[in-house]
């Protein structure tokens, strides 16, 4: 099986070092970019596996960049940034970004996050493969053509708005979704707010988590939710 290839788009040489170094010693290949327009380019002519991305790039904001690629590329993209507000981090995930690491960061994090983000890639792409009508997660099971949701084997009722909610995360399943996103993509405005928002995500987790000891969705304080990948047996 061909090694997963990252682009590293980073302009700090230290860390880009640090970043390479790590990826070699764990098998993977890599790219290097430092600035915005090598990234693009780089991007567009190499079609990597996952772009690791820095948002102070010295041509070219982050942001932009993320925005550039989304425009024809569901490459996963991972920033890892200095910049540590919450409004930093909630414009870079809406603008498309898969997941948001500050620096300084672990490497053992990174590396953490890379291979959820890689093994989302994989799930998307056996997905489609397979053309399935059903989303297995740990004990949870989606049946999308009957519209019916199974925690063990049992079925479980969902109101519409829940039943919306846990399809959007699973189909983004280990990718960070904003508030602003989620309301967006279930509501198609903001007449719902967020403080309503996390009391349908409250009964939403009671109602898939209860019974068992697998927690499936992460709550990202001040910026959204997660849905875990877990094991079968979670």
């Amino acid at each position: 099986m061909n090694k997963p290839v990252i682009l590293v788009a980073e302009d700090d040489k230290p860390i880009s070092k640090l970043i390479t170094t790590t990826l070699e010693t764990q098998g993977y290949k890599y790219l290097e970019a430092s600035t915005g327009e090598m990234t693009i380019m780089e991007a567009v002519s190499r079609q990597p596996d996952l772009m690791i991305l820095d948002l102070g790039l010295p041509d070219m904001d982050g942001v932009e960049i993320i925005r550039k690629v989304r425009a024809w590329s569901n490459l996963p993209i991972i920033v890892v940034s200095a910049r540590s507000e919450d409004r930093d981090k909630i414009e870079a995930l809406d603008a498309g970004a898969d997941d948001y690491l500050t620096k300084p960061f672990s490497v053992e994090e990174l590396l953490a996050r890379l291979r959820v983000s890689l093994r989302r890639v994989q799930y998307d792409r056996d997905k489609l493969q397979k053309d399935a009508s059903s989303f297995s997660n740990g004990n949870l099971r989606i049946d999308y053509a009957a519209g019916v949701v199974y925690l063990q084997g049992e079925e479980i009722h969902l109101t519409p708005s829940e039943y919306k909610l846990l399809c959007l995360l699973a189909k983004n399943v280990g990718k960070v979704l904003t508030h602003n996103y989620i309301l967006h993509e279930i509501w198609g405005s903001h007449s719902y707010d967020v403080p309503a928002l996390r009391v349908f995500m409250a009964t939403l987790r009671k109602k898939i988590e209860s019974g068992s000891s697998q927690k499936l969705i992460q709550t990202h304080i001040g910026i959204g939710y997660r849905m875990l990948q877990v094991s079968e047996d979670a």
